[in-house]
């Protein structure tokens, strides 16, 4: 019989990618963890790995049969996830545990500015990956970014 990768239901931190690579390596999921963490500082490779293993690898006992239905349960579990997660951040900034729900017009104008900040970021970083930007300095650029995230994180808690 072959051994098959499964993602950890018992031992994971997000997804279970590295409890189940573990698992499957016979290994300290710890090392996993490391190595991973390690791969996200070489371009971004741990986490795009990351993502497709959580998309294509199914779940321990799941049910599913086909690789399409192994999918379509690995994106719900990881949407349930995300919401999740966003639901705790959200509370730790306000300090309260929202129901999530609808936004309030300044909370939808917070999460607008945020929104287009991160695109605005993301646009920078692909014009600079293809060497479009050599003139800007990222040392100077990195802490202008995390002032102006700090800003909005104080202006968006004072607004209540």
């Amino acid at each position: 019989m072959e051994k098959r990768l499964y993602r950890s239901r018992s031992d994971r931190v997000i997804w279970g990618v590295c409890g189940g690579l573990a698992r499957h390596f016979n290994i300290d999921p710890t090392i996993v963890r490391i190595i991973a963490v390690l791969l996200v500082f070489a371009n971004g490779t741990g986490v795009l790995a990351y993502i497709i293993l959580t998309i294509v690898v199914p779940l321990e006992s799941s049910t599913s049969t086909t690789t399409k239905e192994v999918i379509e349960e690995n994106v719900e579990e990881m949407k349930g996830t995300a919401d999740q997660i966003g639901h705790e951040i959200r509370s730790t900034f306000t300090g309260q545990a929202k129901t999530p729900g609808e936004p309030s017009k300044a909370r939808q104008h917070s999460y607008n500015i945020v929104g287009i900040t991160l695109i605005v970021l993301g646009i920078l970083f692909l014009l600079a990956s293809f060497n479009f930007l050599w003139w800007l300095h990222w040392n100077y650029i990195w802490p202008l970014i995390l002032i102006v995230i700090g800003i909005l994180i104080m202006v968006g808690a004072n607004r209540k």
